[in-house]
């Protein structure tokens, strides 16, 4: 039985992008999620425990993932979900890893603009998305960022 799993969390190691024996990208970094609650005695949110899982996304998925992420970046991530365990000489203990089906920026706390696959490769684009805007992109607070105007059929 496969079970399926999205977690919103900070990425907490820089992202590695490696090649399998099979030429195969993979990308993994480990990603934290903490549980936040609001008390309502003190009027105050507060941090619950931390869980923290590895996360390997392959092939373009693991490209992109390698050319957009860093550590510290807020990102949606969702896939399958499997607990390993593990052992040293002086430990032992289980990790839980997501083999990601798709990995994205968490807009809560930024913007991000998306370039397709495509563009990239066409050498259309520069670079891939990034949750870091430039200064010059950066709407004033309490304002709508600007979207570009719809393109009028009838001036084609």
């Amino acid at each position: 039985m496969t079970t399926h799993i999205s977690v919103v969390g900070t990425i907490g190691t820089p992202p590695r992008l490696i090649r399998t024996g099979a030429d195969v990208s993979l990308c993994t970094f480990r990603l934290a999620h903490t549980a936040r609650r609001y008390d309502r005695e003190t009027n105050t949110w507060a941090d619950g425990d931390t869980s923290w899982y590895t996360v390997h996304a392959f092939r373009g998925l693991g490209d992109h993932a390698a050319e957009s992420l860093a550590k510290g970046d807020r990102v949606l991530v969702a896939g399958r979900l499997r607990m390993r365990a593990w052992q040293s000489e002086e430990r032992s203990g289980i990790t839980a890893e997501i083999e990601a089906d798709a990995v994205g920026p968490d807009l809560r706390w930024g913007t991000t603009r998306f370039t397709p696959a495509a563009q990239l490769d066409a050498g259309l684009a520069v670079g891939a998305a990034s949750i870091a805007p430039s200064a010059a992109e950066t709407p004033a607070p309490g304002t709508a960022p600007e979207r570009p105007a719809a393109a009028d059929p009838a001036a084609a």
